[in-house]
């Protein structure tokens, strides 16, 4: 996989309105209680599912998977610094939840299925696979014009992924999370600096200088957008 140490770090996918929202979609896609066991495969600072622990009461600590070894990880989490397909080869444990949020674009196509296959094979007998990645059909996430191309390619890849996964499982359940974000524009100039998504991984610092006047220019004070996943549900 990318390395990817900026996604949830100071941007709305880390403030507490966008967990509390997330973690009420999960709730509601699912059937937890305080005996489940949650496994979130590239986890990044586990703040997700350290929140669901608390809201849950979780007798067992989530656990919380990514490649990054973060500093700042929730404190809530038992937290394994390795690959997601690594740890579901050898885990025993089996899972009511495994959560595969915005990452499962970052494995090989030749890895997915055998990926896939073992986390459905980890499942307890109520357990459910949420696979989570941006909309293809409805993205609203500012961009500038290298970047734009570049999500638009890696969005069609997306796809392809996609149509892999519903030929794996015709029957899975598809939902959308979408959660209203409001920024002030120099924040978000902050996150493109750091290159907050994966699609900005490959470019050079001149071209991110150059990305970054553009959306000073293209943008007002204020960013207002939908940032809109598409949600796969697979049950055991």
């Amino acid at each position: 996989m990318k390395s990817l140490k900026n996604w949830d770090n100071k941007t709305w996918l880390s403030s507490k309105n966008y967990i509390n929202s997330f973690n009420s979609f999960i709730l509601k896609n699912t059937k937890l209680n305080k005996n489940s066991k949650i496994l979130d495969i590239g986890c990044g600072r586990g703040k997700i599912i350290g929140n669901l622990s608390s809201r849950l009461n979780l007798a067992n600590k989530p656990i919380g998977v990514d490649i990054e070894n973060h500093k700042d990880r929730s404190k809530k989490i038992l937290y394994k610094q390795t690959s997601g397909l690594l740890f579901i080869s050898k885990t025993k444990i089996t899972f009511d939840l495994i959560l595969i949020k915005q990452t499962i674009h970052l494995l090989k196509k030749s890895q997915l299925k055998k990926f896939i296959l073992l986390c459905k094979s980890k499942l307890n007998p109520n357990g459910k696979i949420l696979i989570l990645s941006l909309d293809p059909n409805k993205n609203e996430i500012p961009t500038f014009t290298l970047m734009h191309n570049k999500l638009k390619k890696s969005l069609r890849k997306d796809k392809q992924i996609f149509d892999l996964i519903i030929g794996i499982f015709p029957n899975l359940l598809t939902k959308y999370f979408i959660f209203n974000v409001k920024i002030k524009k120099n924040k978000y100039l902050i996150m493109i600096r750091n290159r907050y998504i994966s699609t900005l991984l490959g470019f050079t610092d001149k071209q991110i200088d150059n990305g970054l006047n553009e959306i000073n220019d293209r943008y007002k004070k204020e960013l207002i957008f939908k940032d809109r996943l598409i949600c796969f549900i697979i049950d055991k």
